[in-house]
């Protein structure tokens, strides 16, 4: 009897310790705010530390759990792959993003990674409006929120490229926006609305990228305290058009006084005036500090206007700063500009945790930052320095590997495409001469590698048919999709890159699977996440999933990462 009795008693005081913890599982952050910072390197975390302030990139890792071993794990590590990839949870060999650009067989041209011609734009020009997420073949972690609340839960897109918006935010968001320099507006198309809304037309017609141009960009402190970087003119940087030396200060009002050529308006909406192209390049706000200001502003508008975080659901704001890698392909690495980017991005960063402190605070919003990925040092930079590194010319070797084809097999456009650090092979005419595509494929390998600064080249045969858990071979393979790569995969040695103004070396690119290019932070911060850090490895596609477990949803479909333990506290 006094068993049985102490039995019920700890059932009975078990019970509502029970109900608690189910209770508290089934908890979720009212605000998840996904930062991606376009061709951020792992080391700019900490290379200009002493000079962030103290509500930015300092608090961020002082508050949240930075993981400082977070790689990306395929090629080639471009801005279109990296994005999906992020919020996707697995690779291009699943999700399809393969680049920035390939050749479509059946049609015998390229694509644009968000091109869509069966849409139309919603604020701007044709050319910059006909973009949707088509093209990725999987769902999204923005997705799965959506369907796991029965599409309840808000999710916004917000970036100055176009596929850093629509990317993240999935196939099925309420809201992808991004920049037109036509007219210096953030628009969207009819895949999402067939209209802007309201305050997306306030914030338009207040002109703002025209007023951040309005103004000289000077350095944010005094030239002489950027420490870390190179000195102001040196020969491996780019200019301005209209500049002499890229030097600071950047005369911006004079820059973009030169009208842009006017594109023929398409607006989709009845009784909606049509953007006029405006006499000034606003398109330059890209290239500066600035651009990534403009973003946040309209985010932190989008936010404000759509009551995200603050309706019952839990809402996503996908978030992407992209002149930073606008600044640095033109700078470089090691330029002061690029150093001022940094600098004056913290105190952005600052502002978007201020916003979330007075609107939700820091226990109901979750927060994560990390790269779509990083860069090379400029090549002439390191060669000053006797680092081994150099350039390849994409257009000479394609032209090159045609000349020596038509001398071997005759006369024939045998290379269509080289894209992506990838040969594409005229297959109808290697089977009208009928002539065997693997050997092609064999052949063409061995023919790349006699160009300087190529290290290996592979048979898509090889690599479809094989399997690598690491390793070079691994990244070739998780970047690999048959039906839109290349015949032949190429690997060029460190610290070379391509350059498409080749023999001219000026600023940086990337795209390889060097550490430059795939090592970026990954930094949580926020609801239910403990300050600490993780030299465990992290992989690129492990976001998505991490995310999936705190919200209690179901991962991305195609998704191939693993949470988190370290930050999930398992």
């Amino acid at each position: 009897m006094k068993k049985s009795l102490s039995l019920l008693l700890a059932a009975t005081v078990a019970l509502p310790v029970f109900a608690q913890k189910a209770s508290k599982s089934l908890e979720r952050p009212k605000l998840v705010v996904g930062i991606v910072v376009d061709q951020m390197r792992y080391d700019y975390l900490y290379r200009y530390w002493s000079k962030y302030g103290k509500g930015g990139f300092r608090r961020l890792v002082g508050e949240g759990f930075s993981y400082e071993n977070a790689h990306y794990n395929y090629v080639p590590t471009y801005t279109g792959p990296g994005h999906a990839s992020i919020y996707t949870g697995t690779t291009p060999a699943v999700h399809g993003i393969i680049g920035n650009n390939w050749l479509v067989r059946e049609e015998g041209k390229g694509t644009y990674v968000t091109e869509d011609k069966s849409v139309q734009p919603v604020g701007g020009s044709v050319a910059a409006g006909q973009q949707s997420p088509r093209h990725m073949l999987t769902s999204t972690i923005t997705d799965e929120l959506r369907l796991a609340t029965n599409f309840q839960s808000k999710v916004i897109g917000v970036c100055i490229k176009d596929r850093g918006s629509i990317l993240p935010a999935g196939h099925s968001a309420n809201g992808a926006y991004w920049y037109d320099g036509t007219n210096g507006a953030f628009i969207t198309s009819t895949f999402y609305a067939q209209q802007l809304p309201e305050w997306a037309v306030k914030f338009n017609a207040e002109n703002r990228a025209a007023k951040y141009l309005d103004q000289p960009w000077n350095t944010l402190l005094p030239i002489g305290q950027y420490t870390e970087s190179s000195p102001d003119d040196v020969a491996w940087e780019g200019a301005f058009k209209g500049e002499a030396k890229p030097v600071f200060p950047h005369d911006l009002p004079t820059l973009s006084a030169a009208p842009t050529n006017p594109i023929k308006q398409n607006l989709q909406t009845e009784g909606e005036k049509p953007p006029v192209a405006s006499p000034r390049n606003l398109d330059l706000i890209r290239s500066t500090p600035f651009g990534n200001s403009l973003t946040l502003d309209f985010a932190l508008e989008a936010m404000r206007a759509e009551q995200m975080g603050q309706r019952g659901q839990t809402d996503f704001l996908a978030l992407s700063f992209s002149s930073t890698d606008y600044v640095g392909h033109q700078f470089g690495p090691n330029s002061i500009e690029a150093e001022d980017t940094y600098l004056r991005l913290d105190r952005d960063l600052e502002r978007l945790f201020d916003y979330l402190d007075k609107t939700l605070g820091r226990k109901q919003t979750l927060v994560f930052l990390t790269a779509d990925h990083g860069a090379a040092h400029s090549p002439n930079f390191l060669i000053d320095k006797r680092i081994p590194a150099g350039s390849v010319g994409p257009g000479l070797m394609r032209d090159s590997l045609q000349h020596m084809l038509a001398s071997r097999h005759g006369a024939g456009k045998w290379v269509l495409s080289y894209e992506n650090q990838q040969v594409y092979l005229n297959r109808s005419l290697i089977a009208e001469k009928k002539l065997d595509l693997y050997q092609m494929q064999r052949e063409v390998a061995e023919l790349m590698l006699r160009f300087a600064g190529v290290t290996r080249a592979l048979a898509a045969e090889d690599v479809q048919k094989s399997h690598w858990e690491s390793g070079m071979l691994m990244y070739l393979e998780n970047g690999y999709f048959p039906k839109r790569s290349g015949d032949v995969l190429v690997v060029l040695e460190p610290g070379w890159l391509e350059s498409y103004q080749y023999p001219i070396n000026k600023g940086t690119t990337h795209g390889s699977s060097g550490n430059y290019d795939t090592h970026v932070p990954v930094v949580f911060w926020g609801w239910h996440v403990k300050h600490g850090e993780s030299s465990a490895p992290a992989k690129i596609t492990d976001i998505a999933p991490t995310l999936a477990r705190w919200l209690h949803i179901q991962e991305p479909d195609g998704c191939t990462g693993e949470p988190l333990p370290q930050v999930l506290g398992w």
